[in-house]
């Protein structure tokens, strides 16, 4: 499938009525606030007035390789818009080993479900979850692996002879046909009114129940937003919508924004970056999502539009960015469209590795277990550089032990070794090995950001007389706190960074 041909196509679609002057500013330029942190750290600026003495104590290297922490990773799908694995849809091999295929491969560290909304409900009122929903949750558990999803409301791999919505949801919401694409057969294509009171009743029936069955859930990573068109992703290539006008279009898809927003409280929600080529509200759908602490991710990389780079690259440092691209999705280099350029780079690494460019914290891989694993052996780079810089990778870089006030300080530089500032708040504490916390908080909201450093003060109890502390983090995501690992090579086997302190009278 070649998927950015449709949008590419989508230039046609130039002369078509601009929607409300309020959506043309860029989302990236909206400032989202940045969350609330609890308890926040002294964060300096730590002067030489202010100790009367002092001593670097520790200074953590980065790990050379991956750390597995929420907020980053790889992404292998158990089910894809086309479905699962090819050997499943050649009815090869069984569902079930192929996940777990998928799951065992040492590297991945979320697993994705893509899948219409007729395989999550097939009446109303309740969820009917197709098989591979169990599967790839049982093959989490079991592995020690994270979820995310994204139902369609729309997808063009199954029309005609089926739609994403239930059969029980499309007989009551109108459908207008919207035109036919030649590079698929000349299939002719129908997309529902979004806006009609039936499809709204059953929209916010659904966001209910699977927000009731997976918001808050420890495995979930992710949810993607449910939006306009052909994959969710906001679009329907060069192919009008079904609204009568924009405007409305807008109005409706702002308002399933909301929805969706108010019913996953606890899971972080993913805004696809699609520019507004089908005139339904992308932009304003953006700026809210991202005002809301919507995460953000593309569909593809390479053949991104210039906006969508600087939306992804420009983002706030504590919203995460899922990146994918489906032309190469099967990590076969018998591909006839496989090629190496000059530099000895091939098509596929090039496109792995400018996930770094915009900032990326997910890169995805896709069903082909046997070709992931045989691609990685014979072409380790790629995979070596985003292990070692997707997402953040934070460490304690320097730790200094002062005299202050009759009481020990310990002044802190985290560094951050990833491409991406933190997805959220780091908190931090000072623990005694016994375990009681001696002193922690959090740090500002995004930081410290990719390739910097932030600064943080802990001071200890007076009456503290032990001579070694440990050092334990965690993040902080809409309210959720997770354990998280320090990217040193110091660390400890749980994550934690043990520091010897020094004599009060050294």
């Amino acid at each position: 499938m070649k998927r950015r041909d449709f949008v590419k196509a989508g230039a046609a679609l130039a002369a078509a009525p601009a929607v409300p002057a309020a959506s043309t500013v860029p989302a990236w330029t909206a400032r989202a606030p940045a969350p609330r942190a609890a308890d926040r750290l002294d964060q300096g600026p730590f002067t030489i007035d202010q100790d009367e003495g002092w001593y670097t104590i520790e200074a953590a290297t980065p790990a050379s390789g991956p750390v597995r922490n929420f907020g980053l990773g790889l992404v292998g799908y158990t089910w894809e818009e086309n479905g699962p694995a090819l050997a499943v849809r050649r009815g090869e091999q069984t569902l079930a080993p192929a996940v777990e295929a998928i799951a065992a491969l040492p590297f991945v560290d979320v697993l994705y479900i893509r899948c219409d909304w007729r395989d999550v409900q097939s009446r109303p009122g309740r969820l009917d979850l197709s098989p591979v929903w169990d599967l790839t949750f049982d093959a989490a558990r079991r592995h020690g692996l994270r979820v995310g999803f994204r139902v369609q409301l729309s997808s063009p791999e199954i029309q005609p002879d089926k739609l994403s919505l239930p059969d029980f949801l499309k007989q009551k919401v109108p459908l207008v046909p919207i035109g036919a694409l030649s590079r698929r057969g000349g299939a002719r294509f129908v997309e529902p009114r979004y806006d009609h009171p039936e499809f709204q009743r059953a929209f916010r029936e659904l966001n209910e129940l699977l927000a009731a069955r997976f918001d808050g859930d420890a495995l979930v990573e992710f949810v993607d937003l449910m939006m306009y068109g052909f994959w969710g992703e906001g679009h329907t290539s060069n192919l009008p919508s079904p609204f009568p006008d924009p405007a409305l279009a807008e109005r409706t898809f702002l308002e399933m924004t909301r929805l969706q927003m108010e019913n996953w409280k606890k899971t972080p929600l993913v805004v696809n970056t699609q520019p507004d080529i089908s005139r339904v509200g992308n932009d304003a759908v953006l700026a809210l999502a991202m005002w809301g602490g919507c995460w953000l991710r593309s569909d593809s990389v390479i053949l991104d539009e210039p906006i969508q780079i600087e939306e992804l690259s420009g983002r706030p440092a504590w919203l995460a960015a899922v990146m994918e691209d489906g032309y190469f999705r099967q990590y076969d280099p018998s591909a006839k469209s496989y090629s190496v350029d000059a530099a000895g780079v091939s098509v596929i690494d090039k496109t792995m590795l400018h996930a770094l460019d915009v900032g990326a914290n997910y890169w995805s891989l896709w069903t082909e277990a046997g070709n992931l694993a045989r691609y990685r052996e014979a072409h380790p780079e790629a995979f070596l550089a985003l292990r070692s810089r997707l997402g953040w990778r934070v460490r304690p870089a320097w730790v200094w032990q002062r005299k202050r006030g009759g009481a020990t300080e310990l002044v802190v530089a985290f560094a951050n070794d990833g491409v991406a500032g933190v997805p959220g708040t780091l908190r931090v504490f000072v623990e005694s090995p016994d375990g009681p916390v001696l002193v922690g908080g959090s740090l500002d909201p995004g930081h410290p950001y990719a390739g910097r450093l932030r600064q943080a003060s802990f001071v200890l109890p007076r009456d503290f007389r032990g001579d070694t502390v440990s050092l334990r983090a965690e993040i902080e995501v809409k309210g959720v706190r997770r354990p998280a690992r320090w990217a040193c090579a110091q660390a400890t086997s749980n994550g934690t960074l043990m520091l010897k302190l020094k004599a009060a009278d050294d």
